[in-house]
């Protein structure tokens, strides 16, 4: 059996959920056996009882209790050491690298691509978490996950090649520091054109699963939104600024106008989804971000947008090279 462990919840896993972290860290331990140790109260999380489906937060401990010798190692952090870059496949290691935007001794900024999520979960063996090996080079350590984005949403997403930058890069975005714009595709057109919604959101658990909802008594939730193209009164091409964080917000915030993402029918449901040759996946996309750098200075990258949504602006008539950045002035 193994010593009681505690170990420090890392930038890269803020926002994970516990029987997730457990997953990462020691895939051994089945569900069905972590869920007694949580009634027993052998697990804790800095020092509290807790659930399985708490989303854990940087800084904070989490009590392992002592284990049977073949779960008691959590998995390790150096892919290095312990191969798993080699254990990559040929594809994912190409396929990763394809993804780069801006890399730098602190950071790589990465292109997701939409339908690939972020980290692993139910069903989900590959992901960008599980490639990040093919981004280490000659670094001694992988690079770590710095925020996250939907799996269908596509776009720029930051990762840090250090613990050291990692950090940093994480309070940046925790202070809300770096400035994020979003192109979307909305069904309808937005009134007024330019406005800031503010619609507080809470968390559910529904028989479908977590979804999130607007509730007055929520968490506070502002976005930035301006039309940019219009399509008639069909369509219309979004750019987006959100002021918080939080989960889904955009996705809830544009469905809440009674203008959904077009793509999106968890929030939008049948009215999210237009007639013709558009595609039915999500239209939402993380097109530029401007982060605070480890070196002090502000750098700004941007996403070409996913082939589908490429296919849709062409099929629509807009066009990307006349996008001037509507938040700007109220920036200054």
């Amino acid at each position: 059996m193994s010593r009681v462990q505690l170990i420090t919840v890392t930038p890269d896993e803020a926002d994970l959920r516990l029987d997730r972290w457990f997953k990462a860290h020691f895939p051994g331990l089945t569900h069905g056996q972590l869920e007694k140790h949580l009634r027993k109260g052998d697990i804790r999380v800095d020092k509290k009882r807790a659930k399985s489906n708490i989303r854990l937060e940087v800084g904070q401990v989490v009590r392992v209790p002592p284990l049977p010798d073949e779960l008691s190692n959590p998995l390790q952090r150096n892919y290095a050491q312990q191969g798993e870059k080699e254990a990559l496949s040929d594809r994912d290691i190409a396929e990763i690298r394809k993804m780069i935007l801006h890399m730098d001794d602190a950071m790589i900024v990465l292109n997701k691509p939409p339908g690939l999520p972020v980290q692993g979960g139910s069903g989900q063996s590959r992901h960008i978490d599980g490639m990040l090996a093919g981004l280490q080079f000659d670094f001694p350590e992988k690079p770590r996950l710095v925020h996250r984005l939907d799996k269908d949403t596509s776009g720029v997403l930051v990762v840090g090649r250090t613990r050291q930058a990692t950090k940093h890069l994480a309070e940046a975005f925790k202070r809300r520091a770096t400035r994020k714009i979003y192109w979307a595709l909305v069904a309808g057109v937005p009134r007024p054109k330019q406005a800031t919604v503010s619609f507080n959101l809470s968390k559910i658990v529904t028989a479908n699963g977590e979804k999130v909802v607007v509730d007055r008594d929520g968490q506070k939730a502002i976005t930035d939104y301006s039309v940019i193209s219009v399509a008639g009164q069909r369509a219309a091409w979004l750019a987006l600024k959100p002021l918080t964080g939080r989960t889904h917000q955009l996705r809830v915030h544009t469905a809440a106008m009674e203008t959904p993402i077009v793509g999106d029918g968890k929030y939008g449901g049948a009215e999210a989804f237009l007639d013709g040759a558009i595609s039915k996946k999500m239209h939402l996309h993380a097109r530029e971000i401007t982060i605070s750098h480890p070196d002090g200075k502000d750098v700004t990258v941007s996403a070409p947008l996913a082939s589908h949504m490429k296919d849709t602006w062409k099929l629509l008539g807009f066009n990307e090279s006349e996008y001037e950045d509507p938040f700007i002035e109220f920036d200054l």
